[in-house]
């Protein structure tokens, strides 16, 4: 039988019940809910708790159950299972004793409301939560996500946060407040960056869902207005599965001050994945020429399209495994290897027979086996290496305040054959 019913309902309040459900309620002996959710019901017999301490509520609820009172009724917004007080319920109560009578969620609405197919969103709560598993998926590329707020981590601290994590990769919002109410209002913002600073000044109410679409557009680039050295990683156009995979911006600028670079050289770029290392050096080089190793069909597309955005003439893409495509290439002065697809030791042995005289070798290395491979090569060779350990963090907005995220921590070894 069952003790206590958990009921969701919506900012239309009654109005938003089937008639099951409201004879329920009528019947209840006890009614539990928010101030919100309680206001509905102004004339109900039932005795009442209101639900501002989940704890002590529970404590209230065992209370009357071991007095016998069946009839529990517990309100709650939209469906109670999802990212609801359903789940606190069933851990505290016998799921025997509990029945659940969803109404529709913040999110179905929301998406209902911007007429956009929702069966693969993913939704992210940040209400009283770390927005990591937001960072973690815009810095993915998910391509609707939608954001469940609360006070510090309300609309516009998201806006903010997406401005500081340079997404190579533009998302159109929602801002979805009061579904299902007489003050539902939805807020389209199709221009982020144009409408930031009045985004940050708009008043949003305190209920309401952030819904996010990936645009499959980049950012325009103005090449007059780009800096010399160290382009901003969301400039690259990327692969759209894992869009965060390049050498970072801080990594590149490192990188290219190990290379030890002069004019008119030869530079091997292998796993060069987006291009983004090849596209920094030709810019600084015109008169090299570089080489751009990638074994995968899209990272060869998207260096060619890389050299093409940012009206570079001095990159060849290269495509296939190395080191068997490499053996057709003219000599180089600098190689790096940024990938290596498991042929770390057959790379370096064809780099050393085709480096010239000063050549230099530069590894970025994110793993101790890999690290272990190069270090056992160069020692085996009699070469003389230098490490670099980087381990860097950029910092982002969390809510009104400011904390570090740190970049995936990469190991740069700078080697050169003894003479």
């Amino acid at each position: 039988m069952t003790k206590v019913h958990v009921i969701g309902i919506g900012l239309d309040g009654v109005g938003s019940l089937g008639e099951r459900v409201k004879k329920i309620i009528l019947q209840a002996n006890l009614l539990v809910g928010s101030s919100r959710h309680l206001s509905y019901f102004p004339n109900h017999p039932a005795q009442s708790i209101e639900l501002n301490d989940f704890k002590k509520a529970i404590a209230q609820i065992h209370q009357y159950l071991n007095l016998g009172v069946n009839g529990i009724v517990v309100l709650v917004s939209g469906d109670p299972l999802f990212f609801g007080a359903g789940r606190l319920l069933l851990a505290e109560l016998p799921s025997e004793d509990i029945s659940f009578y969803p109404h529709l969620s913040s999110v179905q609405l929301a998406f209902n409301r911007i007429k956009v197919p929702w069966q693969d969103v993913r939704v992210i709560s940040v209400h009283g939560r770390s927005n990591q598993e937001l960072i973690k998926a815009l810095q993915q590329g998910v391509e609707k996500i939608a954001v469940l707020t609360d006070g510090v981590n309300n609309p516009s601290a998201i806006f903010n946060l997406i401005k500081s994590l340079s997404l190579p990769s533009e998302y159109k919002l929602w801002v979805c407040e009061n579904l299902g109410g007489e003050n539902e209002r939805i807020i389209e913002i199709s221009d982020f960056n144009f409408r930031q600073k009045d985004l940050q000044k708009e008043e949003y109410a305190a209920l309401n869902v952030v819904v996010l679409l990936r645009q499959d557009k980049y950012k325009k680039i103005e090449l007059e207005n780009l800096p010399l050295l160290g382009i901003p990683d969301d400039y690259f156009l990327s692969f759209s599965d894992r869009p965060g995979l390049m050498t970072k911006r801080e990594v590149r600028i490192l990188v290219l001050g190990e290379l030890g670079l002069r004019p008119g050289q030869v530079i091997w770029d292998i796993g060069a994945g987006t291009g983004s290392v090849s596209i920094e050096i030709a810019r600084l080089f015109p008169t090299s020429h570089i080489y751009a190793i990638e074994k995968t069909a899209a990272g060869i597309n998207l260096i060619q399209a890389n050299s093409k955005r940012f009206q570079v003439e001095n990159t060849t893409a290269i495509s296939g495994l190395a080191p068997d495509n490499l053996l057709d290439l003219p000599k180089c002065d600098r190689v790096f290897i940024g990938g290596s697809g498991g042929n770390l030791t057959k790379i370096l042995d064809v780099c050393a027979q085709n480096l010239l005289t000063d050549g230099k070798i530069i590894l970025a290395l994110a793993t101790l086996e890999h690290l272990n491979t190069a270090l056992s090569w160069f020692n085996f060779h009699n070469w003389k290496y230098q490490l670099l350990q980087v381990q860097l963090s950029r910092s982002i907005p969390i809510g009104n305040l400011t904390r570090f995220a740190p970049l995936n921590p990469v190991t740069i070894v700078s080697a050169r054959q003894l003479q």
